[in-house]
């Protein structure tokens, strides 16, 4: 899909109905993410909780992809295969969930403190979400892809950390992937202007060092070439008048968090 995809208000309805499911699914995720669990326990546990609600997992057999999330702990910044792997305390786990339902896609990611992470992780990850917040408040007709990209990285780099170039958002609803790109890096009022319609992912990727990435001869994991931490939040939003709709929700994982604690 060269071009960009305009949705209908019907069609973003289904595209919030598919962004709620993957939101209600990673908050199934923070009800069972600890020290102790694999994180293919997370991935099955994902695989049936969407199955069970009339859906796809939209990674599942993507490009070859084996699984129904992406978890990426601590350096990996995106795209790490569920495994064996035990989630340990202090651990950053990046869970990344897309599904398809009605024929139409929603993407989120959250990353997730394990017990008590360390300072350098607890501003990484702050940051990071306050990076997304900032770009969405950018989401709206009129603006540019630019002002997305430059909201993500100042804030990022002003805080010291480094802002992946070779990962980025993108279109998202009647395919995974579609145009336009939304870069985490840029300049204010450049690249393509923003119109009602456009359906995209904003998903800051930030690292806790430098900005560069290693790519694994798997052909998907992804680390931070330093090994430092990286985080990742994402939502699927759609473009507005005045302000962003927002059609994935963090506030149902947050709401399982604080019970837990």
């Amino acid at each position: 899909m060269s071009k960009i995809y305009y949705k209908s208000l019907e069609e973003i309805e289904l595209i919030r109905e598919s962004s709620l499911l993957v939101s209600k699914t990673l908050a199934e995720v923070a009800k069972i993410i600890k020290p102790g669990v694999t994180t293919l326990a997370l991935d099955k546990m994902a695989y049936a909780f969407i199955k069970d609600h009339g859906a796809i997992p939209a990674f599942l057999n993507y490009g070859g992809f084996p699984n129904s999330l992406c978890i990426s702990p601590n350096e990996q910044v995106v795209h790490g295969f569920p495994n064996d792997h035990l989630i340990k305390e202090g651990d950053l786990i990046s869970v990344d969930c897309g599904v398809i339902k009605n024929n139409y896609f929603g993407d989120s990611a959250y990353t997730f403190s394990i017990g008590e992470v360390d300072a350098e992780k607890q501003k990484l990850c702050k940051v990071t979400q306050e990076c997304l917040n900032l770009a969405i408040e950018k989401a709206v007709v009129g603006m540019r892809i630019g002002d997305i990209a430059f909201a993500v990285q100042d804030h990022a780099e002003s805080n010291g950390f480094g802002v992946v170039r070779e990962l980025v958002g993108h279109g998202v609803g009647v395919k995974l992937h579609e145009k336009p790109e939304v870069p985490n890096y840029g300049k204010r009022g450049s690249g393509i202007k923003l119109e009602e319609g456009m359906v995209i992912a904003i998903e800051p990727m930030i690292n806790a060092g430098k900005p560069g990435v290693k790519f694994w001869s798997d052909g998907w994991t992804v680390t931070t070439i330093d090994n430092k931490p990286s985080a990742h939040f994402e939502h699927t939003v759609a473009i507005k008048k005045g302000k962003a709709d927002v059609l994935s929700t963090f506030s149902l994982i947050e709401k399982v968090l604080q019970e837990k604690k």
